[in-house]
C-alpha cells in the first residue's frame, strides 16, 4: 500500500474505511450510537468542558457529544471536505458557536497544550502514518487528569505479516493489537487504562448500527448509493472493492473472528512518560 502522507488518511486506493468516508449517509463510526453512550457514562462531561474527536469526519459524533452533554467541542480531520461538512451541520442544528472542525493532519492537531477534558481518537486514528504521535498528540492536548479515550479496530490474535499487510491495505487502516494501543498510550503518559471489547456487537448482524459507516457495505441500499462515486473515484477498481468489502469483512468479523473492536480509557498525567514499557 502506497505510504500515506504524515498524519494523513490514504484515499489512493478503495478500503473499506476509505469508501465509508465517501458515503454522504451520515453515520456513527464503527462502535455505533451505544459505544458513544457508553463513553459518556464513563466520562462525566460539564458544559463547562472541552472535548475534541479526531478525526471527525462529517462530525456525527461530535454533534452528538455536544447535544448529549452541552459540553464545548472540537473536531479535526485531514478531509477538508469532511470537515466543511461537520462545520455547515454545527450550524444548521444552531450550536455553531460551541462546536468548531478544523483541517489539520492526525500527527499535528492546531490546539494548544493541555485544553481538552476528553480527547477522543476514533477508527479512522489507525490510518496514520504513525499511529504513536497520533496518539501522543491526543495526550497533549488533553489536561493533566483529563480522558483520553480510542475506538480502534484490534487484531484478537497474531496475524501473519504478509496477510496483516493485504488486510491493512483492504481496511484501510492499521489495526494494532489491544497491548500495542495500551503502549502507545502508556508512553504518552496516559495511565489507569481501562479496555472494553466491544467485537461481540460488532459481529452481529442483528446490529448493523454498531459497524457505523462500514454498514453501508452491508446492504444493497448503502452500496448502490456508493456505486457512482466508487467509479468516479477509483473506476473499476472502486466498483470491485463496493461489491467485495462486505464479504471480506464478514469473515474478518464473524467468521475467522480475527479482526475486533475495543474502547479504550485512560487519564492524563501531568507529564509524558518516555518509552514505558508494558507491564
Amino acid at each position: 500500500m502506497p505510504e500515506p502522507r504524515s498524519g494523513a488518511l490514504d484515499s489512493h486506493s478503495p478500503s473499506a474505511v476509505g469508501l465509508t468516508r465517501l458515503s454522504k449517509r451520515l453515520s456513527f463510526p464503527p462502535g455505533g450510537e451505544a459505544l458513544y453512550r457508553n463513553i459518556l457514562r464513563l466520562v462525566a462531561l460539564s458544559p463547562e468542558d472541552e472535548f475534541v474527536i479526531v478525526p471527525c469526519g462529517r462530525g456525527v459524533s461530535a454533534l452528538f457529544v455536544a447535544r448529549a452533554t452541552d459540553a464545548i467541542g472540537s473536531g479535526a480531520d485531514p478531509d477538508a471536505s469532511l470537515v466543511d461538512v461537520a462545520s455547515d451541520r454545527a450550524k444548521n442544528a444552531g450550536i455553531g458557536d460551541r462546536l468548531h472542525f478544523e483541517t489539520a493532519p492526525l500527527d499535528n492537531l492546531p490546539y494548544q497544550d493541555a485544553v481538552f477534558d476528553l480527547a477522543l481518537g476514533e477508527v479512522e486514528l489507525g490510518a496514520a502514518a504513525d499511529p504513536p504521535a497520533a496518539v501522543r498528540e491526543l495526550a497533549r492536548v488533553t489536561r493533566p487528569g483529563g480522558t483520553v479515550v480510542l475506538i480502534q479496530l484490534v487484531w484478537t490474535r497474531a496475524v501473519d505479516p504478509q496477510r496483516s499487510a493485504d488486510l491493512v491495505e483492504r481496511l484501510g487502516v492499521r489495526p494494532q493489537l489491544v497491548v500495542e494501543w495500551k503502549q502507545m498510550l502508556r508512553a504518552a503518559g496516559i495511565t489507569d487504562l481501562v479496555v472494553e471489547d466491544w467485537s461481540d456487537a460488532a459481529s452481529s448482524q442483528d446490529q448493523p448500527s454498531v459497524l457505523g459507516g462500514l454498514a453501508e457495505l452491508f446492504t444493497l441500499q448503502g452500496k448502490l448509493r456508493l456505486l457512482p462515486r466508487a467509479w468516479k473515484r477509483w473506476g473499476w477498481k472502486g466498483v470491485r472493492a463496493v461489491l467485495s468489502r462486505e464479504q471480506e469483512l464478514r469473515r474478518l468479523l464473524q467468521e475467522e473472528r480475527v479482526l475486533g473492536i475495543s474502547l479504550i480509557k485512560g487519564t492524563r498525567t501531568g507529564e509524558l512518560e518516555e518509552n514505558e514499557d508494558e507491564s
